[in-house]
């Protein structure tokens, strides 16, 4: 099994730090306003990430957090706490906001049948570790105090650059922050943050009341549940530059380790060509797929579709092509359940092998999905085939089988409130018959006959010919 690292660019051979076991850490969502579906674009391949590991037999522990304090307007040190901002906005605690916010994203991954890890964190309930994350940054010297905060001291880290390659001066968060004469450098950045007295979310430390910087969250977390060292770090390409490269400075200058062995981030998904924004209203919601007539699922196939290295453009006719496509395979899937095994064993082999080849070669999930519709394309079809593609569904997520058995019920259904409405007509048309209503009676046979349904009068009564 191949993926790429972005730390070094390029595809490696994927080995876990230690035996089989694969320890993962993914960052989840800031749970103050509805995930959108670029957000969820990064937990489909989160989702796809973890199932393509176990399909080849490793074992999982996959830590994703929940920030629900810390997060702050800008993905630097500007502006109001996320959490605090829509708390004010919406008149309710924050409490209240990471609640209902968090219950919707978890409604939301489930509607795209995305596994939830094995583990879910929420920041608030770790203050602690985070505190003690950055007394210990303190007392080896690599963050200092200002009368704002906490800050990391980048200079202190000579690494600081390495996944994003960005060179230190040109660095945007450092751009982006307003001149705080304290700092040390531009692109430092706040572990900790000293509350003023209004603020409504807050906690004791040693430097006052304050709250945590975000990304020092994912730091002390991910080391709670997976040591100093682990395996896999996934997100969005967003987050390279700023939140994952001082991720990295922040554990390794505590640890002295390399704390990520494979770092992996999912590209941007683009809408009518251009970028997501508020402002042009296309930050569209799986609610708001659902209200246009489309299945979660019909979203998850279309994600498919591009590798998640690609930027991915959005656009309802694309997803509307996804969604027809869907069905396409659904029924193709459904043919091949009523087949026979007459196709080879040597056959199948060779479409489980292209299938895997495919999926280990960096979650190459549109390959793997060329070879599906090869199998369901092949001219006889086969009890065996379908039992291929079933199984490609533990990594596909596409709920094959429970979409098949839905399709078969809706027949059975369908074929039974035909039946009941033939035996109908046919009885209305021998009452007609007998109140020697003719016109009526031949009206009703014409009726039948439309929808496929040819009659016989016999001494015994009427009969349908097959």
């Amino acid at each position: 099994m191949k993926i790429y690292n972005t730390l070094s660019r390029q595809k490696e051979e994927f080995k876990p730090l230690e035996g089989n076991e694969v320890r993962i850490y993914s960052c989840g969502p800031t749970v103050y306003n509805y995930a959108h579906i670029g957000n969820l674009r990064t937990y489909i391949f989160m989702d796809t990430l973890r199932r393509v590991l176990r399909l080849n037999g490793y074992k999982l522990k996959h830590v994703m957090n929940i920030t629900d304090v810390g997060h702050l307007v800008s993905d630097a040190d500007e502006g109001e706490d996320k959490m605090a901002k829509a708390a004010k906005a919406q008149q309710k605690t924050p409490e209240e906001i990471a609640e209902y916010y968090t219950n919707v994203f978890f409604d939301d991954i489930k509607s795209l049948n995305i596994e939830t890890p094995e583990i879910v964190v929420k920041a608030t309930e770790h203050i602690r570790s985070m505190i003690e994350f950055v007394v210990s940054l303190v007392e080896k010297g690599y963050a200092y105090e200002t009368s704002d905060g906490i800050y990391f001291d980048i200079e202190k880290f000579p690494e600081y650059g390495k996944l994003s390659r960005i060179n230190l001066e040109d660095q945007m968060a450092g751009a982006r922050v307003s001149v705080n004469d304290e700092k040390r450098h531009p692109a430092d950045f706040a572990v900790w943050k000293k509350a003023p007295k209004e603020h409504i979310m807050q906690w004791a430390s040693p430097w006052g009341m304050g709250y945590p910087g975000w990304h020092i969250e994912c730091s002390a977390m991910a080391r709670d549940y997976l040591g100093d060292e682990f395996d896999i770090h996934t997100g969005g390409v967003d987050h390279i530059p700023i939140h994952h490269e001082n991720e990295i400075a922040q554990s390794e200058a505590l640890t002295g380790k390399e704390t990520v062995k494979y770092w992996m981030h999912a590209e941007f998904l683009l809408v009518d060509g251009g970028k997501m924004s508020k402002s042009l209203g296309n930050t569209y919601t799986i609610k708001d797929l659902k209200e246009r007539g489309y299945e979660p699922l019909a979203y998850r196939y279309f994600c498919l579709n591009g590798h998640y290295r690609n930027k991915l453009n959005f656009t309802f006719d694309a997803l509307t092509a996804a969604s027809k496509a869907l069905d396409r395979l659904y029924d193709a899937l459904m043919q091949h359940k009523e087949g026979q095994d007459d196709v080879s064993d040597e056959l199948i082999k060779d479409f489980e092998k292209d299938f895997l080849d495919a999926v280990n070669d960096d979650l190459n999930i549109p390959q793997a999905l060329g070879v599906v519709w090869k199998a369901l394309r092949n001219s006889e079809k086969s009890r065996k085939i379908y039992d291929f593609v079933i199984k490609t569904d533990n990594v596909l997520g596409l709920d094959m089988e429970n979409q098949v058995i839905k399709r078969e019920e809706a027949q059975k259904n369908a074929k039974s409130k035909v039946s009941e409405e033939v035996h109908e007509l046919i009885r209305v048309r021998a009452e007609a018959k007998k109140n020697k209503d003719y016109a009526r009676a031949d009206a009703i046979r014409d009726q039948l006959k439309e929808m496929g349904i040819k009659i016989i009068d016999t001494p015994e009564g009427t009969k349908i010919v097959d």
